[in-house]
């Protein structure tokens, strides 16, 4: 990179800071209508420039997020619907499309390394499916939380880790191929685990429809994952501009789907936004903590520990966002896979940075 590349985006984070500062000072001046300009310039400015730092290169999409979301928040009208079409119909597409983009990232032999690991799947599993939605419902009696924003929190407990995770077990030097075993063994035992996980746990809160929910969970994740292991199967190697565009496109969609979400609850956000956002904190690190202690615990090796932790912390918002939209209740039960989103990759980069610069001693 070039003296003059590195000043420029060394330029733009000053930029930014200046949009946060200004934003602040609209805040105590009163002027209400310059603070969510800054806030948004500033965090596009930011995504932009951390590209420049290899460090802070992680961070990107998340600021691109936190962007979206001040959109979002302060034109709603915008991400409802356009026109008579209502924006939320694009979520599930936009779910098979990554799904689907999932499955062309896999191939048979993800799934046949599994037989070559099975202490970390049981380990890892056992860990994904116990701790985050029993911390889950934890969170919910410690804040309680409308029913249904509490059901929402249960339920992104009871989704698999998604892809966000198996970017970070690189990242942190940790064992990227029990993540991806991992990642997909979750994804498949969901259709059966999350249903009943929401049944036992979340039924207190909201009425639920296992059998509906499976179904769900099938046509959104399970037959997009298959028709891409299918693609990739009988098309490896003869499409490179797909597997460059998918990363791309899994991103903008999630950005999208976390954008529509905001929108449509937004009322209820502005409410009990910081108290959500500190429960969805707590519900995220306590899932690393214990997922870690818990790998460590079955005497796993110090990088399949952080590979279990950020399985665990690491949830599939995407698809709790997904079912949430299929219960009629993307405003309440959507919000708070909305805010564990962001959250979730700001606390995975970090600890996937800081692991990063300390290797593993163990192969």
């Amino acid at each position: 990179m070039t003296q003059t590349t590195t000043s420029t985006y060394r330029n733009l984070i000053i930029l930014a800071g200046a949009c946060f500062a200004g934003a602040l000072v609209a805040w105590f001046a009163g002027a209400a209508d310059w603070i969510a300009p800054g806030l948004i310039l500033g965090f596009l400015l930011m995504g932009i420039g951390v590209r420049g730092y290899p460090l802070l290169k992680g961070f990107s999409f998340t600021f691109s997020i936190f962007a979206g979301v001040a959109l979002a928040l302060t034109f709603p009208q915008y991400f409802v619907k356009i026109g008579d079409f209502k924006l939320s119909r694009l979520i599930l597409p936009l779910l098979q499309i990554i799904m689907f983009g999932m499955g062309t990232a896999l191939s048979w032999k993800d799934f046949a390394r599994v037989a070559k690991m099975p202490k970390g799947i049981l380990v890892g599993i056992l860990c994904q499916f116990t701790i985050m939605p029993l911390v889950g419902l934890s969170v919910t009696k410690i804040f309680a939380f409308p029913a249904e924003i509490a059901a929402g929190i249960i339920l992104v407990g009871s989704c698999p880790s998604g892809l966000a995770s198996n970017v970070m077990s690189y990242l942190a030097k940790a064992n990227l191929a029990l993540s991806v075993s991992l990642t997909a063994v979750a994804t498949l035992l969901a259709p059966l685990l999350t249903p009943f996980l929401m049944k036992l746990l979340g039924g207190q809160y909201i009425e639920v429809n296992a059998l509906g929910m499976l179904w769900d969970i099938t046509k959104i994740v399970i037959l997009p994952i298959i028709a891409g292991l299918v693609f990739n199967h009988f098309l490896h190697g003869k499409t490179p501009w797909l597997d460059a565009a998918m990363p791309v496109v899994s991103m903008v969609g999630i950005a999208v789907i976390i954008m529509i979400i905001t929108a449509a609850g937004r009322d209820s956000l502005m409410s009990i936004g910081p108290l959500l956002i500190l429960a969805t904190l707590v519900h995220n690190l306590t899932g690393y903590l214990l997922g870690y202690w818990g790998a460590r615990a079955f005497r796993m090796s110090e990088k399949d520990c952080r590979t279990v932790a950020l399985e665990v912390g690491m949830q599939n918002g995407g698809l709790a966002s997904g079912l949430a939209l299929t219960m009629g209740k993307l405003a309440t039960v959507g919000l708070a896979p909305a805010v564990f989103g962001p959250m979730m990759n700001i606390t995975g980069s970090s600890l996937a940075i800081w692991w990063g610069s300390k290797p593993p001693k163990e192969g």
